[in-house]
């Protein structure tokens, strides 16, 4: 909490120093404007976000998380490039991506560093990498800084990295441990929904900007202050949250529902609470807990719509890793809600699919 509270200071000592006052209680400009080819606010946001992140420039895009990363890809890449990815299922609109792009993958597994190392020094031919910052497999073990780190020892080959779900949650994302871009969206972070953020080296800021020069592809001076405004009341958000899933786990832990065969916190792409069961349950408590007034789906995760504890299936990936999972495991976000709410509701929803049966 005391860091997310510094975290916050800081969000707010670099937006001072950007903008005037009257300008934040503004909504901002619109358009191309003369001489800047984009408002005047948004280009002021974006040097307040490369400033929070201590990076050479930020850039703003349409497509949220996975728009930017697809800009991102576009700037560094060209078609037909070996790309390299960690040994794991790829998350989808990532996977899109390369499609569109007509990149070509290898694999590697990022948690053995000897492995990655031999597969860099096999494959002359790649002309970078992607590194997801959060978890694709259950056992995922990697750090990022040394992913980066083993890369790099291999020439400037330039990384991207996707840090939806990590950024503001986790001291450095991938520019600030030597990557050329991160990419991760607003929406994920309280902010406006449609919004991506490239974060790191202006080289290829520069190539994008010169892509979006029509007024549609502009994020808007408004857009842009929601952005800065969901940057700064995200920390304190996400730091209440996660103590609240560790106050879940200790309590699912403790045996507090007999039901409940093991509990454990995970960066299964967002930080959730995995909860497994000693029988094949998942869906009905699923069914039951939506009744009772949890939400059925995610919007985007942490987004400034999400108030209600979302109850939810596995993540894609992980069904992929073992998809016997789904019939007795779930994830839960507590989102804004507290510890007592989450774990009455998931009592309840457990009590209610037994009478069922």
């Amino acid at each position: 909490m005391e860091e997310a509270v510094r975290l916050q200071f800081w969000i707010v000592d670099c937006i001072t120093r950007e903008f005037e006052g009257h300008e934040i209680l503004s909504r901002g400009d619109l358009g191309v404007v003369s001489g800047a080819n984009q408002p005047l606010t948004t280009q002021k946001a974006e040097r307040v976000i490369a400033r929070i992140f201590g990076a050479e420039g930020s850039m703003l895009v349409r497509g949220a998380g996975s728009g930017a990363i697809r800009f991102g890809l576009h700037s560094m890449f060209a078609p037909g490039d070996w790309v390299l990815v960690h040994k794991a299922p790829v998350y989808n609109t990532t996977q899109a991506s390369f499609g569109m792009l007509g990149l070509r993958k290898l694999e590697a597994d990022f948690n053995d560093p000897s492995r990655l190392r031999q597969v860099l020094k096999d494959h002359p031919e790649l002309k970078g990498a992607v590194v997801q910052h959060t978890r694709q497999l259950p056992e995922d073990s990697y750090e990022l800084s040394k992913v980066i780190e083993i890369i790099k020892e291999f020439g400037d080959l330039p990384i991207l990295v996707d840090d939806n779900y990590a950024a503001l949650k986790v001291p450095q994302i991938g520019s600030q441990c030597g990557a050329e871009l991160s990419c991760f969206s607003s929406f994920k972070l309280l902010g406006p929904e449609g919004i991506g953020i490239l974060v790191g080296k202006k080289s290829y800021l520069d190539l994008l900007r010169k892509e979006h020069y029509s007024g549609g592809m502009q994020t808007q001076g408004h857009e842009a202050l929601d952005v800065l405004r969901g940057l700064v009341y995200a920390p304190l958000s996400l730091a209440v949250e996660a103590r609240e899933s560790e106050e879940c786990v200790r309590r699912l832990t403790s045996g507090e529902i007999p039901k409940v065969k093991e509990a454990c916190l995970a960066n299964a792409q967002s930080k959730v609470i995995l909860v497994e069961f000693y029988e094949d349950i998942a869906e009905s408590v699923l069914q039951e807990a939506h009744k009772l007034g949890s939400a059925p789906y995610p919007i985007g995760c942490e987004s400034k719509y999400e108030m209600v504890p979302l109850f939810y299936r596995i993540s894609g990936t992980f069904r992929k890793a073992d998809p016997l999972l789904e019939r007795r495991m779930i994830r839960i976000n507590p989102l804004r809600a507290g510890s007592d709410t989450v774990i009455r509701i998931l009592k309840e929803s457990i009590e209610r699919g037994n009478k069922c049966l």
